[in-house]
């Protein structure tokens, strides 16, 4: 019996070991075939897609195509994003690890955790109770004390911790909401996509420049739409 159980756990240490290498070689093809080739080349961005691990952070039933080139439901009406318009937008932001961050739209906390691997701290506001809490407590189990999720309406931006060296915006609305704009910090960038739901945004940079806002549109998107408080 006990050769047995001996055995047993042999087999599943080395089934566990198989299963991570493989989840390692999914991603470090993903970095390969869906970002570098399309020409993300910022290392700690790189470096992050690398390390987290997308598949913890949507449903179960979509884990095998966690790091397939497409958006997933992730319940409630919200979509983890394809990794190339996460990386595209992370590096947008030209992140230093001693930069402060601000996310709007936590949905799963995938993007949250990407940031996470590459400044020092992270606040990251989700209006959907649920989503919020289930972020929560993955990024917790995963070990990022440097995240802090709030639940609320991440219009008004966190004006407690404001400024931001860079605030990001994972939900489009209608237009940019000007407290996002007054919390960003002079030198700071902000990504965000902007347009009517249910049609094609438009991702746009914005970077303070002496206390100037300088936008740039960039690329078509597709993002969930940036819902309000009642």
């Amino acid at each position: 019996m006990k050769l047995l159980v001996l055995i047993g756990l042999i087999i599943a240490v080395e089934t566990h070991q198989f299963l991570v290498q493989d989840e390692q070689s999914l991603r470090n093809g993903m970095v390969r075939q869906q970002l570098e080739a399309r020409g993300i080349n910022h290392d700690a961005t790189l470096d992050a897609m690398r390390k987290v691990q997308r598949h913890l952070f949507v449903p179960p039933q979509y884990r095998a195509q966690a790091y397939a080139d497409s958006p997933l439901s992730i319940g409630h009406g919200q979509t983890i994003s394809q990794p190339y318009i996460v990386a595209y937008m992370t590096q947008l932001l030209d992140l230093k690890p001693n930069h402060r961050v601000l996310e709007i739209g936590t949905g799963s906390g995938y993007q949250a955790a990407v940031l996470a691997e590459m400044v020092n701290e992270v606040y990251t506001i989700e209006i959907v109770k649920e989503l919020g809490q289930q972020a929560e407590k993955l990024l917790d189990s995963l070990g990022y004390a440097n995240v802090t999720v709030i639940i609320g309406d991440g219009y008004k931006g966190l004006e407690t911790k404001a400024p931001f060296d860079a605030i990001v915006v994972t939900a489009a609305p209608d237009e940019i909401p000007p407290p996002l704009i007054k919390q960003l910090k002079d030198g700071g960038k902000m990504v965000i996509p902007v347009g009517p739901p249910a049609a094609v945004q438009t991702l746009i940079l914005m970077e303070k420049q002496n206390g100037k806002v300088v936008e740039t549109k960039l690329t078509p998107v597709r993002f969930v739409p940036f819902t309000r408080s009642q």
